[in-house]
């Protein structure tokens, strides 16, 4: 009876491993299944890896992409699988808008740009000044942009507050005068294709550069980039805790774009 009892015991005992391993299982799975759709239809993380943004956006900042902002797509799922064309609640983005899109040259690659020319619209660059329709876009000069190189150096970068005719205004670069981009022939947006331009403008691969973006079609258009998270300056290795402190950009965490 005893050997019965014991038995019994090692049973239930397996039984119990079993349906905690298949309970583990199953918590796994919900969720993963609930971050794939936060990631596919609400929020997708973004870090930027170059300078074309700034100083906007600089190397290091961590940002939440709003993916629901232009509806959604084949590229709004991860690797882009081609189950459908178009776009399913298809919402126009508007001049100025920060967003994040696959690049037309391989649908895969993940870039971020400011949305500048929309549908029809003409553009083009005239003494390192921006012309939408004709028009220049007003640009004012603001404080120089302060970055310091790896030997330590300060390096002053002139500014312009550049303000779109929606009334949207921000902060571009002007790194070098008389620059390749400063001077540009005359673009016309086709239906269903968008213009984008990095603030950074003498810095930027972006629709000016047919063979590196060129037109961007409406559906590449990931999501619109709203709010940084986490910023760093890249002084500290992972394993480096001691100065995680003053690596971190304290005064981004939490900011929106603009």
């Amino acid at each position: 009876m005893a050997k019965s009892w014991k038995m019994a015991m090692s049973e239930n005992a397996r039984k119990l491993r079993g349906s905690s391993l298949a309970e583990n299982v199953r918590t796994i799975g919900y969720a993963l299944l609930i971050a794939l759709f936060i990631r596919a239809l609400l929020f997708q993380p973004f870090f930027i890896p170059s300078s074309s943004m700034e100083s906007t956006l600089l190397i290091g900042d961590y940002l939440f992409v709003a993916k629901y902002s232009y509806g959604y797509s084949r590229h709004s799922l991860p690797f882009s699988p081609p189950i459908f064309s178009g776009r399913i609640a298809g919402v126009q983005p508007e001049r100025g808008d920060i967003a994040v899109f696959k690049q037309p040259i391989d649908n895969r690659t993940d870039f971020i740009k400011r949305v500048i020319g929309l549908p029809g619209d003409t553009v083009q660059m005239k003494g390192g000044v921006l012309y939408l329709n004709d028009k220049a876009v007003p640009r004012v000069r603001v404080d120089d942009f302060i970055q310091r190189d790896a030997a330590g150096n300060v390096h002053r970068i002139p500014q312009y507050r550049e303000t779109l005719p929606n009334g949207v205004s921000y902060i571009t670069l002007d790194r070098m005068r008389d620059s390749v981009w400063d001077n540009t022939g005359l673009y016309i947006v086709p239906a269903g294709h968008y213009f984008m331009m990095g603030d950074n403008r003498d810095n930027s691969s972006d629709s000016r550069v047919p063979d590196a973006v060129g037109y961007v079609p409406f559906e590449n258009l990931i999501g619109k980039a709203e709010i940084i998270f986490f910023s760093a300056d890249g002084s500290a290795a992972f394993w480096q805790f001691r100065r995680w402190p003053s690596a971190i950009r304290w005064d981004r965490n939490g900011k929106w774009t603009e």
